[in-house]
């Protein structure tokens, strides 16, 4: 088999994995997030969730299969190693930028529930309050 066609198996197995691990682990954790910031609603958390995650697959597997092809053929095992370093090293900060990207995404939804949550007053208002300090002469 020639060395060439070897690397692309192993850069499309090795790059595949990592973006299902990566996929998986945010699926999982992200649920919580979401969960949270839907005020409970489960179903709405899953189908979020879920539409996430299809975009993340789309846009890393979309990246793998665009970077496979190689400029210069693989002659020996050295070049095969440094082929695939430099493929799979790039296919790594791209999931790892992803990977941030949605945990960033996901916090910021996360704080703007939690703002939303602290917009009410935490007890009824009485309608007036005694202003704190002294009060003007005449009032």
């Amino acid at each position: 088999m020639d060395l060439t066609v070897l690397a692309y198996v192993i850069y499309l197995a090795v790059s595949i994995g990592l973006t299902v691990w990566v996929a998986r682990t945010l699926s999982s954790n992200g649920r919580i997030f979401l969960a949270d910031v839907l005020h409970g609603d489960e179903k709405l958390a899953d189908a979020v969730n879920h539409l996430l995650v299809v975009g993340f697959y789309l846009v890393n597997l979309g990246f793998v299969a665009l970077y496979l092809k190689s400029a210069d053929a693989v002659d020996n095992a050295r070049g095969l190693f440094e082929a695939l370093s430099v493929k799979l090293g790039v296919v790594l900060l791209v999931l790892g930028v992803m990977h941030l990207g949605n945990v960033y995404v996901l916090n910021k939804i996360r704080r703007r529930g939690l703002m939303e949550r602290e917009q009410y007053p935490p007890v009824e208002s009485d309608g007036w309050t005694k202003p704190n300090g002294p009060t003007p002469a005449g009032v």
